[in-house]
């Protein structure tokens, strides 16, 4: 089978295409024919090696996958052959998603609704938890909030989900025209262009010369920093981002005296016990095969052409969700 791996650091040129044996699965193992595999910021700073951890090498990224069950082991559920289903390997500790074949437990696979397309179903695994927790972490009901990378696979599904869950008001930053429109599109109030300068002017202006009660910050390092200038008195800024968001010491003692808070944000530690990983997942794939939640399916490569899909990432090219199709 054709799989993609990295055995040093770089640009998007070191992921490269190797060819291995299709996995042979244990007993109480299912393996699926990949059709769809998800494509991660923090991917792209795992292969520059610009993650908080740095991986071991040789490294074989994708940690979503969306396909069909095509053998099971004999103490698996023999009624999942055949299936359409999500994996979500980041939750169970697997790797290797860039690839035709993924062998893994069946008890971590989700069956997945006729009404949800591949490409959709590994948006709303490692996008769509993060957006959930968020959420229900940083409570948006009666507050205005910012949206950061508002048109990406995060901040799309985020905006949509913290009006559903009663924002007053929902600011989306998306750099240049085209994506602030889509994220209007999915219900944002207002749109602002966080690589214009002063882009914080426009956040107060929209409300009301106060700033965003709540801000879900998913970018990281200078978007970090510079969202604190759009954050109301007594606000939230919740740090979501892959990597490191830099804040000095004199800012976040401003922070302080504004009493303004600082909020961590981490999606693995929050999707324990197994049982309810399963019950977030229905929810989500729920509200998209029900026409309350949109995935915004982005660009599609075919798996040799990672390096693109990295590419497209890295020059914040992407809209919604980018996938990888073996």
């Amino acid at each position: 089978m054709k799989a993609i791996q990295f055995t040093r650091f770089g640009a998007p040129d070191v992921l490269e295409l190797v060819e291995l044996p299709v996995p042979e699965f244990k007993r109480d193992e299912v393996l699926v024919r990949v059709h769809a595999a998800g494509v991660n910021f923090f991917e792209v700073l795992m292969r520059a090696d610009r993650y908080a951890v740095t991986p071991e090498l040789p490294m074989f990224p994708g940690v979503e996958i969306a396909g069909v069950v095509e053998r099971a082991g004999p103490d698996a559920d023999a009624s999942l052959v055949g299936a359409r289903v999500a994996v979500p390997l980041f939750a169970v500790g697997r790797g290797a998603g860039y690839a035709e074949f993924v062998a893994v437990d069946g008890g971590s696979v989700v069956r997945l609704p006729d009404a949800i397309s591949f490409g959709a179903a590994v948006g709303l695994m490692v996008q769509g938890l993060t957006a959930l927790h968020l959420t229900r972490r940083s409570l948006p009901k009666g507050k205005s909030v910012l949206v950061s990378a508002a048109a990406g696979g995060v901040g799309s599904l985020l905006l949509q989900l913290a009006r559903r869950n009663g924002a007053e008001m929902v600011i989306a930053a998306a750099s240049g025209e085209k994506k602030g429109a889509l994220a209007l599109s999915l219900g944002a109030d207002h749109a602002v262009d966080y690589t214009a300068p002063g882009w914080q002017e426009d956040v107060r202006r929209h409300s009301g010369g106060r700033g965003a009660d709540i801000i879900y910050e998913t970018v990281g390092g200078a978007s970090s920093r510079a969202a604190v200038d759009a954050l109301a008195p007594c606000g939230e800024l919740v740090l979501a981002a892959m990597g490191r968001f830099g804040l000095k010491a004199e800012e976040i003692e401003r922070m302080l005296g504004d009493n303004q808070s600082i909020k961590g944000f981490s999606l693995l530690p929050l999707l324990t016990p197994h049982h309810r990983l399963r019950e977030d997942l229905g929810e989500l794939f729920d509200l998209a095969a029900t026409g309350r939640l949109t995935v915004v399916e982005g660009s599609r490569f075919p798996l040799q052409e990672a390096a693109e899909a990295h590419r497209t990432i890295e020059e914040r090219r992407a809209v919604g969700k980018v996938v990888l199709v073996p």
